[in-house]
């Protein structure tokens, strides 16, 4: 039997895109990568929490913050780029940049002369160059699989960012109390070498480009279409709340583990691992979902404020583990949704556009959330801090419901929830 034959037997839909040469190289190599990236978080947490602070969740905040800066403000560029270059090209160049300031900070590391101010601009110019590669990497998806496998590729390249972060986080934990955070650094700065050979052995004859966006008005010919297409929109604002004030566990998960329940390193680099059991969870759900639907999308943003506020309201570090797991799956299940979505809705020609443009949201947004959920931290308690991400999403919910709602016409009565009559004739 063939590997790709096998595939097709063991997990029918949730593997099928592995049946595709050019990505299955692809998910090899991001999924070394992504182990890389992960040790790398950890480790970099660690020592800004830990060794060059006395546990400063607003200095963690500012490292966090700044490793998305640039990405709300270069996203319209960079998605010009992608759309006008071959999504590899970029992605070679990127992955290579991304492993040289990897390995700078390593040498500072292992040489004893690293200080907060170096790391805060080690994180800020990997937020440049992520500004580019991120987009990139997502569009170059659709390029190697087609159509109704799109949904099918994003549920997998989440699925290796988080066996990655199962994998990652511990092993990391493990390599600080042993060794301090060197060790991981290096294997990070080592792992995009992997993602670089991946794309070397891929068949060009094998993708499928759209043709590339030439001449001037690239930029604002992006922000025009998503401008026009608000189903898009509702998905923008999502991941915008999500990624600002919901996904920062970074720091809230360093905070808890440290400073409420009183653990260490290895405790610490345990609940990204057993976090990710419940991202990884959705993500081989998200692989079966042949098509996102804003019901699963919606359910997951609720699931998230109530397991979010549950995880503010533990009582012990165990608790508290055991939560992330839910978490995780109800995260992992709103930002699937949204990015294949998004991918679907829109047009080959714009698509790194578009998706530059998501990516900046999502993950732009975290320069004005992470400093605010730092400050929370030590002003009021980490506690407070998973609390304003709960709020923030609960409020997010609650809009996107109503304006869902008054768009198809739907209202509450005291007979329970149906379409006004008015609005009948113009949806059926």
């Amino acid at each position: 039997m063939t590997v790709t034959g096998g595939l097709r037997k063991f997990g029918g839909h949730t593997f099928a895109s592995v049946t595709v040469k050019n990505y299955r190289w692809y998910f090899a190599g991001a999924l070394v990568s992504n182990v890389g990236t992960w040790m790398q978080r950890t480790c970099q947490d660690w020592l800004v929490l830990v060794d060059l602070t006395d546990h400063s969740s607003t200095s963690l905040g500012y490292v966090t913050a700044l490793q998305f800066l640039a990405m709300p403000f270069l996203a319209p560029y960079s998605g010009a780029v992608v759309d006008r270059f071959a999504k590899r090209s970029v992605l070679r160049v990127t992955q290579a940049l991304l492993g040289l300031n990897a390995l700078w900070l390593w040498l500072l590391v292992v040489t004893g002369s690293v200080v907060l101010w170096q790391v805060y601009l080690f994180a800020l110019a990997q937020g440049v160059i992520t500004s580019f590669d991120s987009p990139a990497r997502q569009a170059l998806v659709s390029e190697m699989v087609r159509g109704e496998l799109i949904p099918n590729a994003v549920g997998m390249n989440s699925m290796s960012f988080n066996a990655a972060r199962i994998i990652g986080p511990g092993l990391a934990g493990l390599l600080i109390a042993a060794f301090g955070v060197g060790p991981g650094m290096l294997v990070n700065a080592l792992s995009f070498a992997a993602m670089l050979g991946a794309l070397g052995v891929m068949d060009v004859g094998g993708l499928h480009p759209p043709v590339p966006r030439k001449g001037r008005g690239a930029t604002r010919e992006g922000l025009v279409y998503v401008w026009h297409h608000p189903e898009i929109g509702s998905v923008f604002i999502i991941a915008f709340m999500m990624g600002t004030f919901g996904m920062n566990f970074q720091i809230t998960n360093a905070t808890m583990a440290t400073e409420v329940f009183g653990r260490g390193a290895a405790q610490y680099g345990a609940l990204g691992t057993i976090m990710a059991v419940g991202t990884f969870g959705a993500a081989i759900i998200a692989a079966r979902r042949r098509n996102p639907r804003v019901r699963t999308l919606m359910i997951g943003l609720a699931g998230f404020t109530a397991a979010d506020t549950a995880l503010a309201l533990s009582p012990n570090y165990y608790v508290y583990a055991a939560l992330l797991v839910p978490t995780g799956l109800c995260a992992l299940t709103v930002l699937t949704c949204s990015n294949s979505a998004v991918q679907m809705a829109s047009a080959p020609q714009l698509r790194g556009r578009v998706l530059a443009l998501y990516a900046g949201l999502t993950m732009g947004g975290t320069p004005i959330g992470a400093p605010i959920v730092g400050w929370v931290g030590d002003a009021l308690g980490p506690r407070w801090s998973l609390l304003v991400g709960s709020a923030a999403t609960g409020l997010t919910f609650g809009g996107v419901l109503v304006h869902h709602m008054v768009r198809r016409g739907l209202r509450f009565d005291r007979h329970g929830m149906h379409r006004a009559p008015e609005a009948i004739g113009h949806l059926d």
